[in-house]
């Protein structure tokens, strides 16, 4: 069969507009309701209320998108967000927009975006395998999209909210979740969808609970992807710790002011996108040991261990650009064993309950430097933050190293076997339980 590689780049344009809608919400939302209303508090409530429902409907509504399929999930996801989203702007206009109301739409909104980013990102070993491509190189394509997204919204926001002030910037968002619909309804393949006659298989058999539980005994049965979870979680929280509160906490008792913040971010975002790049090129030819143990080493401990050292901000800010560059290599390979080990009537489940899992710590990431600070100071805690980190990501890899490597091809099988499900989730010659 011929490689048709419409669906990777309706993927990436979807994932492309999907992340800056997204993160261009994330900074309208939060600036309507400040401004509005004048208060901090309000301002963390509305963050609170998309958060909780994301990461809790991420990791339950795994078995839909494995029953439904990833198409259909994210279209009917990204149509109801648009409607969601764009009701804040339209009853804002009206009059009608409450607090308790705004709650319950970013609430909602928040809801719909777990499933929708949860059949986006599982798509990604579907177009690979359809587009004939090697997943890190697809993974690295879609990282690189991924920091560039993170280095344009803040700007796109900016000038939104100037142009439009924040409610018709949230229109603009919602307008990119209708967007993201019609691509993936016109370009994704039905193929994708697993309602139709014939695509029932023993994963996606049972009733809600009982494939729900399916993906944790898959999760909690692979070692490797276990592993990577609960580091991915562990470096989350240090890394939410460092930018929410060890970064300011350094700016402003350094008097080096909030300008060297964005500097360092976009230093390590900028390189970041860069190796992506790179690696969605040379990822297959990487040797997977090697480059995590390397790129870890300097994306992770480096940047704490030189702000702990007191180090002047030029030079700081040249380790943020080697450990930007660093870390883009990491996405790509750690999504690429992702799917490699994880079937493809599992994808929704394992996923879910993976990404829920590596976002659990993050809202305690503030108030572990905060309390680190106030315990030994913040030099003390950048230094102890950088052994808590070169800990958690040393542990899988030295424990689990021989797992890294890429699965052999499977076995041929008989040729009137129907192998459809079996074989559905990649090259691996057995089922196989981000970051």
């Amino acid at each position: 069969m011929t490689d048709d590689r419409r669906p990777l780049i309706a993927l990436l344009v979807v994932s492309a507009i999907a992340n800056i809608g997204t993160r261009v919400s994330a900074i309208a939302i939060p600036w309507f309701v400040l401004t509005g209303t004048g208060s901090a508090t309000a301002t963390g409530l509305v963050a609170a209320f998309e958060l909780l429902p994301y990461v809790l409907v991420k990791a339950l509504g795994g078995p839909v998108v494995d029953r439904i399929g990833q198409r259909k999930v994210s279209l009917g996801a990204d149509l109801a967000s648009a409607l969601v989203i764009g009701a804040v702007p339209a009853l804002h206009l009206l009059g009608l927009l409450s607090f308790p109301v705004l709650l319950a739409l970013v609430a909602v909104g928040g809801g719909l975006r777990g499933p929708g980013d949860n059949a986006k990102h599982t798509s990604v070993p579907l177009v690979a395998e359809v587009a004939g491509v090697p997943l890190e190189r697809v993974t690295g394509l879609f990282g690189a999209i991924e920091r560039g997204s993170g280095l344009v919204a803040p700007g796109v926001a900016a000038a939104m909210i100037a142009l439009v002030d924040a409610p018709g910037a949230i229109a603009v968002t919602a307008g990119c979740f209708a967007l993201s619909a019609m691509v993936v309804a016109v370009f994704l393949p039905t193929s994708f969808d697993r309602s139709g006659p014939g695509t029932e298989c023993p994963e996606t058999a049972g009733g809600y609970l009982a494939r729900l539980r399916a993906g944790f005994s898959f999760l909690l049965g692979d070692r490797l992807l276990l592993m990577l979870v609960l580091m991915i979680a562990v470096t989350n929280l240090i890394d939410v710790a460092k930018t929410t509160v060890l970064l300011p906490v350094w700016a402003q008792r350094g008097g080096h002011g909030v300008g060297s913040i964005s500097l360092m971010l976009t230093c390590m975002a900028g390189f970041s996108m860069v190796s992506s790049l790179l690696a969605s090129w040379l990822g297959p030819r990487l040797p997977r040991r090697l480059t995590y143990f390397g790129c870890f080493l300097i994306a992770g401990p480096a940047p704490f261990v030189v702000l702990g050292l007191g180090w002047p901000v030029w030079s700081i800010a040249l380790v943020y650009c080697v450990a930007g560059f660093a870390s883009g290599f990491l996405n790509p390979l750690l999504g690429a064993i992702f799917y490699e080990r994880i079937p493809r009537p599992l994808l929704g489940r394992v996923s879910g309950l993976s990404d829920a899992t590596a976002w659990a710590g993050m809202p305690f990431g503030g108030l572990v430097g905060a309390g680190l600070i106030a315990l030994v100071g913040l030099s003390p805690t950048f230094l102890l933050l950088a052994g808590g980190y070169l800990l958690a990501t040393m542990i899988p890899g030295l424990l689990s190293a021989h797992l890294f490597d890429p699965p052999g091809p499977a076995p041929a099988a008989p040729a009137d076997q129907d192998v459809s499900a079996s074989t559905a989730g990649g090259s691996a010659s057995r089922p196989r339980a981000s970051a």
